[in-house]
């Protein structure tokens, strides 16, 4: 099917950075990523929407070998090597107490939020997971917007990684992320579902 364009604000460009040249990455060029790009996708990705504004996603970034040598030992083994080798790896967790920083975004909200939360963790846990999933998506395309790719994995034991990072906090591992330049040729696309399959008009 012929690329739906007009009816979109983004220039065609754009839409094949963001979406359709954009592809998941295992392999990339030693060019580092630097902190101004990463300042520069933070900047993007911060107004991903999320439930009463509580911003549960926290980005662990992983620039050295030695602290990327204590996360691939706790990953799957196809996911090793590309992570030693990529410029930049990101932990993404989600923030269990995002609560406790309520008053920041919303003054006068602050005892109903902590009020709603602070005594049901199965309820905060889950709401912080569905939220911080939102931010990943808009930290993925943040990522293509500066001219680099993202390699997403779930391929880990969470449980470890959290212990090897974040003992003693409330975060939790959801995604690792490694960002680069890509190198090589990229997967060719798969199929995707149809509008059809996807779209149910009431």
């Amino acid at each position: 099917m012929t690329d739906i364009i007009e009816p979109l604000a983004l220039s065609k460009d754009a839409q094949d950075l963001l979406f359709r040249s954009a592809r998941t990455a295992n392999a990339f060029t030693d060019e580092p990523v630097t902190e101004d790009q990463v300042r520069a996708i933070h900047d993007l990705v911060k107004y991903a929407p999320t439930s009463m504004n509580i911003q549960p996603l926290r980005v662990t970034l992983l620039r050295s070998r030695e602290s990327r040598e204590r996360l691939v030992q706790h990953m799957a083994e196809g996911n090793q090597a590309k992570t030693l080798n990529a410029p930049l790896t990101a932990i993404l967790s989600l923030d269990g107490d995002f609560h406790e920083r309520a008053g920041e975004f919303f003054p006068d909200r602050e005892e109903m939020i902590k009020g709603l939360f602070g005594s049901d963790e199965a309820m905060r846990l889950s709401t912080a997971q569905l939220n911080a999933a939102l931010q990943i998506g808009y930290f993925i395309i943040g990522v293509r917007a500066a001219g680099l790719a993202a390699g997403p994995m779930t391929g880990f034991d969470a449980a470890a990684i959290d212990a090897e990072f974040f003992s003693g906090s409330a975060r939790k591992t959801l995604v690792v992320v490694n960002i680069g330049r890509p190198a090589g040729e990229n997967f060719p696309r798969l199929p995707r579902l149809r509008y059809e399959d996807v779209v149910t008009e009431l």
